[in-house]
């Protein structure tokens, strides 16, 4: 009997390992369909062909374009909510690894899956015919709002801090590879290994910028208690064009998050789950 037991036990713990896996993958594909549109879409700003805006609401806008674009949104979105049941499944059980059981992992997960589900409910309700406001004008208006309340820029300030910190961390981590420890790649080629290296540093570091500058902004909005001073991805992005550099910075970030978004789909192929 405790043999039949332990097995079924086994049985159920390989269930629950795939069913993990599965969406995890599904929503490292979705996550990696966002950031190609928008890198793609922020190149063509920095060469003086944007009409759409570099950002979620822009790339969607530009996917529901295309031919069974309605389909493809809806896609995404529920991809999103796959992402985020993976995180609040690592927050609940525990990450893969010997360390994805200690509770700072667990609250880190706990946060993205509150960050991803905020994002699928965008999504979804874009795909619903919603619309909705642009990433810069919510950014605005959330700022406003936080900055009514007590101590307000003092709270948007802490916000701007800690999307800040998490850029550089992300940017760091990524020149690090510290990814290559989420990877199961025995017995791939050393050139597949060394074109995921290119993705994972390229793509991470761009990631990384723009959450960092974004979060300057922010801490730069309560400072000068002014909301407007807040800004969102596609103005994120647009104020890279007004450093000396020029547009080529724009350029070259635009391009990491394209290679972060192909990155996404070789996680999604490799992730350990």
């Amino acid at each position: 009997m405790g043999d039949g037991v332990a097995r079924e036990g086994v049985r159920t713990a390989s269930r629950g390992g795939t069913g993990r896996q599965v969406v995890a993958r599904v929503g490292l594909i979705a996550r990696g369909v966002l950031y190609v549109l928008v890198g793609v879409l922020a190149v063509r700003i920095a060469f003086g062909e944007g009409g759409q805006e570099a950002d979620r609401q822009g790339a969607l806008q530009e996917l529901a374009a295309k031919p069974f674009g309605g389909f493809l949104v809806w896609a995404v979105g529920t991809g999103l909510v796959c992402m985020m049941l993976w995180r609040l499944s690592e927050a609940v059980f525990g990450a893969a690894g010997p360390d994805g059981g200690k509770a700072t992992k667990r609250l880190a997960s706990a946060a993205r899956a509150v960050f991803y589900g905020v994002i699928a409910f965008s999504v979804l309700s874009f795909a619903a015919g919603s619309g909705g406001e642009s990433g810069d004008q919510q950014s605005r208006d959330m700022t406003s709002k936080a900055m009514e309340l007590p101590g307000g820029p003092w709270w948007v300030g802490a916000v701007g801090v800690a999307i800040g910190v998490a850029g550089v961390v992300i940017a760091v981590q990524a020149a690090r590879r510290t990814f290559r420890k989420h990877l199961a790649m025995d017995g791939v080629s050393q050139g597949v290994r060394k074109a995921v290296d290119v993705l994972g540093v390229a793509g991470g570091v761009a990631r990384g910028i723009v959450f960092a500058a974004a979060g300057g902004f922010i801490v730069y909005a309560a400072v000068r208690f002014d909301p407007a001073e807040a800004k969102g991805m596609d103005d994120t992005l647009r104020s890279l064009t007004q450093t000396p550099a020029g547009p080529w910075l724009l350029v070259v970030v635009a391009a990491g998050l394209v290679l972060f978004g192909v990155f996404s789909w070789a996680m999604a192929r490799w992730r350990r789950v």
